[in-house]
Formats: structure tokens, C-alpha cells, sequence
């Protein structure tokens, strides 16, 4: 059974930074449920197909952009979590912040909840490469 931090992180980095499409599948396939949802802003993306679709989506807007945790996860009784992020090109401030919050049932994820957290802190080092 994967931890919640471990779920966390993987969707940070292997679906939402991943650029290779056969990747993010593989990692959807070992982390997610296959009936598992993804609500964000703009909308809500149901399957795991489906999610794999719009983090290439997402990725296809800013594909050198990395992904950077701003602290170690949090978890709450190996059922759920939250994990902040920023994001941005290598050597530069972070464009952007965020939080992912999963619910996971058998050591997978069920449902992904993106929450856009606004500008980050303008004293955030850059953006490691």
C-alpha cells in the first residue's frame, strides 16, 4: 500500500510534471483508481484517462516548468492530504502557487483537489533546476 505523502508527491511530479505521455499513464495506472477524479478551477475531469489528459494539457501550457513542494506533506490518517507546491521555470522566481489535496481509499488516489493558492511569496528563492 503506497503513503499518502508518497501519492502526493508522485502526482506532483510523475502526472502534473511529467511531460512524457506513456510516462504519466504509467504512473496514473500504479496511483490512481481507475474511476478516481481531478477538481480544479476550470473544471472537473473524471477517470483516469481523463485526468492523464488535462495534466498533458496543463503541462503542454508551461513544459519547462518544475514543480516544487514548499514543505513535506501533510496527512491525515493515511485517508487524505495536502501537499503546497510552486511552480515556474528553472533559475527563475515561482509563476505560480498551489495545493493538492487527495483522498486516497487502498493506497490509491480517488479524488484530486487542486487549489490555486495566488502569487507566491516574491521572497521564494528560484526555482531549482
Amino acid at each position: 500500500m503506497t503513503d499518502i505523502a508518497t501519492l502526493l508527491e508522485r502526482n506532483l511530479q510523475g502526472i502534473f510534471g511529467e511531460g512524457d505521455e506513456a510516462l504519466r499513464r504509467r504512473v496514473a495506472a500504479e496511483i490512481f483508481h481507475e474511476d478516481a477524479v481531478f477538481v480544479e478551477p476550470h473544471g472537473i475531469y473524471r477517470g483516469r484517462d481523463e485526468i492523464v489528459r488535462i495534466a498533458g494539457v496543463i503541462r503542454a501550457m508551461h513544459p519547462e516548468f518544475k514543480y516544487t513542494p514548499l514543505a513535506p506533506a501533510e496527512v491525515l490518517h493515511d485517508e487524505a492530504g495536502r501537499l503546497r507546491w510552486v511552480s515556474g521555470a528553472p533559475g527563475e522566481a515561482p509563476a505560480y502557487a498551489g495545493t493538492d489535496f487527495i483522498v486516497a481509499r487502498k493506497g490509491r488516489i480517488s479524488a484530486v483537489y487542486l487549489f490555486f493558492d495566488g502569487q507566491p511569496d516574491p521572497t521564494s528563492p528560484p526555482i531549482a533546476a
